[in-house]
């Protein structure tokens, strides 16, 4: 039978809820291809499940049936495959999905969103109904759609998704006074930001951050057992003046450092983007977060804030005043301890909220 979900929801959402569960673990380990879950079900009952893992290895699909040939190789012929993402229908560095599935004997394919891939999106369907297997689409697309943000982003424009995230004070302070801890927000804040690198190519920094807080930018909650490579660490300056004993450029990941000397955030994303970057995620500082919202270029925003007073020091957003103030869509409100998550995506002038 398929899991337990909401009451109101069909079969064919439920599986595809496993699906996305698949796809959720290789989320920022599949660039510049985006995570993708399928799920194998026959009589009622799942036969293979894979996700894919990383650019250049098998798809999901692949993993699935692959995992259902060796355990379930009877149930397979007749099966139907929910997919998160539309199946690929072209060789690149794997060959297409949609073969293997004919292959595999499997008779129903059901996909949650379309491929904003120009070079795949549609064309499934034409090529399962010739070969007799039928296809539903649509199935959680919302859901999906959601999986595949920096894919989809990426695609269209050649530009990352910019995560944006900060650890502020009540009064809207990265920085405390001269003499305290640098740190304003409470552990458990820090460990969870610390986890969005896991999701993201690439880190940006200001050199000032480097100066005052010589930070290491790394993986340090579960990096082994994800596989997940160091995301790029960028640092943008202007002088150029970056500590030669800084953590960035000394450690075992100094050639994962990129210095980017006299650029501007437009254009170091579009530099990244050209590089196969999908996603980065914006540390800080102030400068970095102000420009990031005056330029219009973030998509996704994690803020967090500590019961504290500054009364001086950094603002989160530095540099020049914004020139309207800036909605979050979709927000989420999770207390940690005594610290406060507040997470949303921009809503900029000319785009509508969703909001129902």
């Amino acid at each position: 039978m398929p899991p337990p979900h909401d009451k109101n929801e069909t079969p064919d959402q439920r599986w595809m809820h496993l699906a996305l569960d698949q796809a959720q673990r290789g989320v920022g380990l599949t660039s510049p291809n985006p995570p993708v879950g399928a799920v194998i079900v026959a009589q009622g009952k799942v036969i293979g499940q894979g996700f894919h893992r990383k650019a250049g290895g098998p798809h999901a699909e692949v993993e699935a049936i692959r995992v259902a040939q060796q355990a379930n190789a009877k149930l397979l012929p007749g099966s139907t495959i929910f997919v998160t993402l539309e199946p690929c229908c072209t060789h690149g560095r794997t060959p297409p999905c949609t073969e293997a599935i004919k292959a595999a004997g499997i008779k129903r394919v059901v996909f949650g969103a379309h491929d904003p891939n120009p070079k795949h999106a549609g064309r499934c369907r034409d090529i399962f109904l010739l070969a007799g297997i039928e296809v539903t689409a649509g199935v959680l697309e919302s859901e999906c759609r959601a999986m595949i943000r920096p894919f989809t982003k990426w695609i269209a424009t050649g530009i990352p998704y910019v995560i944006a995230k900060a650890g502020q004070s009540l009064d809207g302070r990265l920085t405390r006074p001269a003499g305290e801890s640098q740190w304003i927000t409470s552990d458990a804040a820090r460990s969870h930001g610390r986890r969005l690198r896991m999701r993201v190519d690439a880190i940006i920094v200001g050199a000032e951050t480097v100066r005052k807080d010589n930070p290491q930018l790394t993986l340090r909650d579960g990096r082994g057992a994800s596989g997940k490579i160091q995301p790029w660490r960028v640092v943008l300056t202007r002088s150029g003046d970056i500590p030669p004993r800084s953590h960035l450029l000394t450690d075992e990941f100094k050639d994962r450092t990129l210095i980017m000397h006299g650029k501007d955030l437009p254009d170091v994303l579009k530099e990244l983007g050209k590089s196969g970057v999908l996603s980065v995620l914006i540390e800080g500082g102030g400068i970095i977060l102000g420009q990031a919202f005056r330029e219009r270029l973030v998509d996704e925003v994690y803020w967090y804030i500590a019961p504290r007073l500054c009364g001086g020091g950094r603002p989160s957003l530095a540099g020049p005043a914004l020139p309207q103030s800036i909605e979050l869509d979709k927000v989420t409100v999770r207390p940690m301890g005594d610290n406060v998550l507040m997470h949303g995506f921009p809503v900029w002038p000319d785009q509508p909220p969703t909001k129902p």
